[in-house]
């Protein structure tokens, strides 16, 4: 008989890991793939916040862990696989969520520092990051490589002119991915946010007018809550998406029609 859809959705056995999953959407996503079975290591810049999001999570019968890494760093990023491996046995799923934008304004006013910043962050880190993992998976039978673009990767943002462009690379690199390792089913996707409330995106939303002039344009007239982004992970994460690599997933309230 057919596996259920149900069981499709099952993680259990799956190691996961999740960058920039101190606070907001990468905080979901590590709840929510635990909740349904993974066993999941928190990564951010601070080992005090990951390992506050880890212990959460145990004490809510899921399984995790926490490793401190900065995004930016190929050799913290190779260090949270030897440290996954190590505790978890292996290495399943991936997901690239952590982002730097260290500037709001014209492109002009980005120097040079700005821009390796950014694309260390959002483009280097998650190519590094897989690369580091890729045998690891392969050797398993396959995984789930999920990357957190943006909808400023298909259309880019006013005032956030580099980080569109990094949040595009990643799209383009997510494509590239699928392609070349489809044939040892490792699955490559991306995900695009619209605005959602969260810490990274304060300088959008804290400002009442502000909100109201964006949210007014959009179809669902609201921003998203982090969770609302952590059920897409879960589905790209699992079997439910065994057909799905390559694919550029979309949660933005209608902003991109």
């Amino acid at each position: 008989m057919a596996e259920s859809i149900k069981a499709r959705f099952n993680l259990t056995g799956k190691v996961a890991i999740v960058t920039g999953a101190s606070k907001g959407i990468g905080e979901s996503i590590a709840r929510g793939l635990a909740e349904f079975g993974a066993k999941v290591m928190v990564s951010s810049r601070k080992q005090e916040a990951v390992d506050a999001v880890a212990k959460s999570i145990q004490a809510s019968g899921g399984e995790a862990d926490a490793f401190a890494a900065h995004a930016g760093s190929t050799a913290d990023l190779h260090a949270l696989v030897d440290k996954t491996v190590s505790r978890f046995g292996g290495v399943d799923i991936i997901v690239n969520n952590a982002a730097a934008n260290p500037v709001f304004g014209p492109i002009v006013m980005a120097d040079e520092g700005v821009f390796d910043k950014i694309m260390a962050v959002n483009v280097k880190g998650p190519l590094e990051l897989a690369k580091k993992a890729f045998p690891i998976m392969a050797e398993r039978g396959g995984g789930s490589v999920i990357n957190i673009s943006s909808i400023g990767g298909i259309s880019p943002e006013p005032m956030l002119g580099i980080y569109s462009v990094s949040k595009a690379a990643l799209i383009s690199l997510t494509k590239v991915l699928a392609a070349e390792w489809g044939a040892v089913n490792i699955r490559v996707n991306a995900i695009c946010p619209g605005l959602v409330q969260t810490k990274f995106s304060k300088a959008l939303w804290e400002t009442e007018s502000n909100l109201e002039k964006f949210t007014a344009q959009l179809p669902l007239q609201r921003m998203a809550q982090p969770e609302e982004i952590a059920p897409l992970a879960l589905f790209l994460a699992s079997d439910a998406s065994s057909y799905c690599t390559g694919g550029v997933y979309v949660a933005d309230g209608g902003h991109t029609i």
